[in-house]
């Protein structure tokens, strides 16, 4: 059977996500048919009072490491050696009007990109798209050198991160519970509004291995079932203050296990070492 609007909403009302401010990950796929898309989905979620954040990360504007001794901060997860140069005329400057969405994200948060009224942050790389009543609150404050600004407002508010059909593999916000357990935020390279490289902070682990945070972050989350969708609400705050605690408990909790991951080894080491 299709998935329709009052669907959606039905599932909001279950979980008692009536008016919250919600980061989602979502898979379309996850629901079987909708009708309408992935515009169903979003205005379900609008329909029910929600503000609706979702990660727009866009990595066409990632520049390679710029010389400088600066601007290449030890134990950061690449290895310069082995850096190609891009070509002068590929990099462009990124504002938040830009349309650009990595492709891996999926269709629900390029629907959201696509909406009259949404709000981007102003991050070069790894912005937040959001829209509803508290949209320009929830990402207004993200800047290139603040990355999980939306985080930080989205805990404020007492917020929750929906999960539609994706695991913990996909939750950002451990990302800055990586930096709340003492990391630093791994460094990427993009050009400022002047032109002239800039390095800002991005994720940290390369987010595969945060599937082990399950034990501890699974008691968090309230379930239902969309369709042939789950989703799981888990309460932002909550969430990050025991992932946080996770990983000062066992650094290779968010490992990958994969050898070769260079993120993941730099990080449980405590990320970047940054000349100031």
């Amino acid at each position: 059977m299709a998935v329709s609007l009052e669907d959606i909403r039905e599932g909001v009302r279950a979980l008692g996500l009536s008016g919250a401010v919600l980061c989602v990950h979502a898979s379309l796929r996850s629901f079987g048919w909708v009708n309408g898309g992935a515009a169903t989905v979003i205005e379900g979620l609008l329909a029910e009072g929600c503000t609706v954040m979702v990660p727009t990360f866009s990595s066409c504007y990632e520049i390679p490491p710029p010389p400088e001794s600066a601007m290449r901060p030890l134990r950061n997860g690449v290895d310069y050696d082995a850096v190609e140069p891009r070509a002068e005329q590929t990099a462009r400057i990124y504002t938040p009007e830009c349309g650009e969405i990595d492709r891996y994200l999926g269709v629900i948060p390029r629907t959201v990109l696509s909406m009259p009224g949404r709000v981007r942050g102003d991050h070069p790389l790894d912005s937040f798209t959001a829209v509803g009543p508290l949209a320009a609150d929830l990402v207004g404050s993200q800047r290139p050198d603040d990355v999980y600004a939306p985080f930080v407002e989205l805990v404020r508010r007492s917020g929750c991160v929906l999960q539609m059909g994706v695991g913990l593999e996909t939750m950002t916000l451990i990302h800055l519970a990586e930096e709340r357990a003492g990391r630093t935020l791994i460094r990427r390279w993009a050009l400022g509004r002047d032109g002239r490289p800039l390095m800002v902070p991005v994720g940290a682990s390369c987010s595969d291995g945060f599937v082990q945070l399950e034990p501890v972050l699974g008691p968090l989350a309230l379930a239902v079932t969309v369709g042939r969708s789950r989703w799981r609400a888990f309460p932002a705050r909550e969430a990050l203050e025991v992932a946080a605690g996770a990983i000062r408990a066992d650094p290779m909790v968010t490992h990958c296990g994969r050898p070769s991951c260079r993120s993941c080894h730099d990080m449980v080491r405590g990320g970047p070492i940054l000349l100031h």
